[in-house]
């Protein structure tokens, strides 16, 4: 029976697929030796296997593969079954059910006449039929993995797959090529090419160049770059001719050459392809360093020695050397022996952590205060490294190795005994001698019992060291380390008392004033002082009214704490200056006021208390609250910059405004009451507005010149520090401390402007009333205050005269000094006023 021609359709479709599917299945069991072997040899040749092998062996390879090629083709040709169009048939037929393809071939044997066995026929092949117009290709079966038992056809495609990745593909035409006679095999295989890199060093920054890819004749290229260069092919096809690296004459042929570029000149590839450059080498300067200036002295005895380096990428590292400078010593007294030899010190110079170092501007700050060399000549020189290992170095200074100096005598006495004992150990005995001179009569030298214990302990010591056979350098050391901390205990003392702090202070700075000292000094001795006197003039109000009262009907003036204040700013600039000789007059009449010196409670007297003298009195109260305020909000600044947190600007800015942060803040002992050290930024505002409400409520109490300049002036400053002090709250309620510390200091200045105009106000009153009521009063009976000058008869607080000398005073001096070049220039003049003049100026 014949099918449909829609059946018959669907029907090839589904033979000619099957067919198809036959030849993969045969072709791919016959020829996957041949695919094998064919991507093997064609990944070998990509990655160049011919260019490693020596010529012979190049030969066999290729007619070897092409001999593997050609079997395993012939063997895939032999093994292949071609499939037929029956066999389609048969593959097909075996996945239908019933086997509908024999069936529709068959043919009725019995009953070929019956119409009931025709109908049956009929409706069998039409069953049958229906089958067929369902049929599809039967995929064949492709897994080969009973044939290649150990998966060589995925080791073939892999290396195939990375070749063409990585290699170079298109060398896979060489294949039929070394099949032919040996001589062209291998010229073929040592096929002339060559690949060049240069690699700049890493501290340049530059990128790598891949030389076959540049087509520029002229490169510039860092000095210390290196230069690679590899040749494939014959040896001696090709060759390297360079005049960069100085490097010794070798084989140019050789098939791997590297070199680093040294000088300018030319790099040359010889051969098939070859290329020439014109190099020119950017040379790579040693680093440079200079010293800015002669060491500094700074607060504390610090060393700082500023310094500038530069270099063409970047300096790596450095040092500082410091050697003694023997010849310039003055070698008497304890440096008259010989000193025991000391090595160099070599410090590591500090870089910048972060950003360009390429040209660095820094300091270098260490404290040799202790070591045996300080404040003795030395030799001072830097040196700085780049990467490439090249060294510059500083110009050596001979200065002296700034250390900490000591102004209480008997303190430098101990540090002179100390020095010696470390410049030699053979100065024991001398040391020893000056000891015992010291300790004839220990009570006129010390002023407390546990500074002389500690004397008596370290003479002992060294006594008992030189008694048992000689001091070694272990014993030496330890008594030195004794020996510096009993003159730090003598320079700073553990005075408890104000007056005593005072005049303590006044005594050290008197004595820097006759031995010199440098800027950083007079500022370390001054803030001690302002620090002394401060807490003087409190003790002073504090005291109970018992002391005494004022004697009725003495004249008297007042002095305030700014005009004192001022006066010892005065004394701080002339020494900074070098007028030592004025600055102690100062000095002396500043002594000769606090001798005399008394601070009253309240107005004293006998009068009735000033107009305004309670909201004066609150005032000065907010302000030291504001102050103590100030310093808990810088605590807490300082607290969030060690946290990494934000304000190291706002720190800054903070400081600049108010000042610098009074010294003695930092290892005081025991907080004050109320200054929260570690309060969060909501108490800090909590109480700043509480602080603002209290500065609101005192404007509402009456005031010193109610309805006069000086009482606006007063309330317009009390205004001002009242809205900076809720722009205060306002920055700590937003977490930003530097602002508040700045606005903070705005209030306290307000403040101070408030309290100078207050103050201005009260002495008009009492000269308007007649009658003038003194705080500070002096026991001078003769008209004149202990500054020699005379008092106002007003009484008001304050004097109408300058404590300071006029400045005409001084433009005085300078035209003198003037004239005095002047004249000592005229050599007309005789010979003994020209000595005269002379003498003059080397004095002046």
């Amino acid at each position: 029976m014949a099918l449909g021609k829609g059946e018959n359709r669907e029907l090839d479709r589904a033979l000619r697929g099957t067919l198809l599917w036959l030849w993969a299945e045969r072709g791919a069991r016959a020829f996957w030796p041949f695919l094998t072997v064919s991507l093997a040899l064609w990944s070998a040749l990509a990655f160049g296997v011919q260019d490693i092998l020596p010529p012979l062996w190049t030969t066999g390879f290729g007619i070897g593969s092409l001999a593997a090629v050609l079997a395993s083709l012939i063997w895939g040709a032999w093994r292949l079954d071609v499939p037929r169009h029956a066999d389609a048939v048969r593959r097909l037929d075996q996945t239908l059910p019933g086997r509908p393809l024999s069936g529709v071939a068959d043919h009725v044997a019995v009953g070929v006449d019956d119409p009931g066995s025709q109908a049956l026929w009929a409706a069998h092949i039409a069953r049958l039929s229906r089958v067929l117009a369902q049929a599809r290709s039967v995929p064949g079966d492709l897994r080969l993995a009973r044939f290649d038992r150990y998966g060589l056809r995925y080791m073939a495609a892999t290396a195939a797959a990375v070749a063409v990745l990585f290699a170079a593909p298109s060398r896979v035409t060489e294949l039929g090529e070394m099949a032919q006679l040996p001589g062209r095999a291998e010229a073929i295989a040592l096929g002339p090419s060559w690949e060049a890199w240069v690699q700049p060093p890493d501290y340049t920054g530059r990128p790598s160049l891949y030389l076959n890819e540049v087509d520029r004749p002229r490169l510039e290229l860092p000095q210390g770059s290196l230069v690679t260069i590899r040749f494939y092919g014959q040896p001696g096809v090709m060759s390297v001719v360079e005049s960069l690296s100085g490097r010794p004459e070798g084989d140019p042929a050789d098939m791997a050459q590297d070199f680093t570029v040294e000088t300018s000149g030319r790099l040359s590839v010889r051969g098939p392809g070859g290329r020439d450059w014109e190099i020119t080498a950017l040379t790579d300067a040693a680093p440079s360093i200079t010293l800015a200036g002669a060491p500094v002295r700074e607060q504390g005895g610090l060393m700082r020695q500023d310094y500038a380096a530069q270099d063409d990428y970047a300096v790596t590292g450095g040092q500082i050397t410091v050697a003694l400078d023997l010849a310039e010593v003055d070698r008497r007294f304890g440096l008259a022996t010989d000193p025991e030899p000391r090595d160099a010190l070599e410090i590591p110079l500090p870089l910048p952590v972060s950003g360009a170092r390429d040209q660095i501007e820094d300091a270098f700050i260490e404290d040799f205060s202790q070591h045996p060399w300080a404040n003795l000549p030395v030799v001072l020189s830097m040196a700085v490294e780049d990467a490439r290992g090249q060294i510059g170095e500083s110009d050596a200074a001979h200065v002296v190795l700034p250390g900490r100096r000591f102004f209480d005598p008997m303190a430098a006495s101990v540090i002179e005994l100390r020095r010696d004992l470390l410049w030699s150990r053979e100065n024991g005995a001398r040391s020893l001698q000056l000891m015992r001179a010291v300790s004839h009569r220990a009570s006129d030298a010390f002023r407390s019992t546990e500074a002389l214990a500690r004397f008596m302990e370290t003479r002992d010591l060294l006594q008992a060291s030189l008694t048992d056979g000689g001091l070694d350098a272990a014993t030496r050391d330890d008594i030195a380390q004794r020996l510096w901390d009993l003159a730090i205990l003598l320079e700073e003392g553990e005075l408890a008392d104000a007056r005593a702090r005072l005049e303590r202070a006044q005594e050290r700075l008197d004595e820097a004033m006759r031995n010199g000292a440098d800027s950083s000094e007079i500022q370390e001795l001054m803030d001690e002082m302002r620090e002394a006197m401060r807490d003087y003039m409190q003790q002073l109000a504090e005291q109970p009214r018992e002391r005494g009262e004022p004697q009725p009907g003495g004249e008297r003036m007042e002095v305030t704490q700014d005009q004192i204040q001022q006066l010892m700013d005065r004394i701080q600039e002339l020494m900074e200056e070098g007028r030592m000789d004025e600055a102690a007059e100062l000095m002396a009449q500043l002594n000769a006021l606090l001798e005399n010196l008394q601070v009253t409670e309240g107005q004293g007297g006998d009068g009735p208390p000033m107009p305004g003298a309670e909201a004066m009195e609150g005032l000065g109260e907010a302000l030291r609250e504001q102050q103590d305020l100030a310093d808990d909000t810088f605590g807490q600044l300082q607290d969030e910059f060690r946290n990494g947190g934000q304000g190291q600007g706002q720190q800054q800015q903070g400081q600049g405004q108010e000042g610098e942060p009074r010294e003695g803040q930092e290892g005081q002992g025991e907080p004050q009451e109320g200054q929260g050290q570690g309060a969060g930024g909501d108490d800090l505002a909590e109480r700043q507005r509480e602080l603002a409400d209290a500065l609101r409520e005192q404007q509402l109490q009456p005031l010193p010149g109610e309805g006069m300049p000086e009482g606006d002036a007063a309330l317009d400053a009390l205004e001002r520090a009242q809205r900076a002090m809720e722009e205060a709250a306002e920055a700590l309620e937003q977490g930003e401390t530097g602002e508040a510390l700045s606005r903070q200091a705005d209030a306290m200045e307000a403040m101070r402007d408030g309290l100078r105009a207050m103050n201005e106000a009260q002495a008009q009153d009492q000269r308007e009333a007649g009658e003038g009521e003194q705080a500070t009063e002096t026991g001078n009976a003769d008209g004149r205050d202990p500054l020699g000058r005379a008092r106002n008869q007003g009484g008001e607080v304050g004097t109408e005269q300058n404590m300071l000398a006029e400045n005409d005073v001084y433009e005085r001096a300078r035209d003198l000094l003037e004239e005095l070049r002047r004249r000592s220039a005229e050599l007309d003049r005789p010979e003994e006023e020209l000595d005269y003049l002379r003498r003059l100026l080397d004095r002046f």
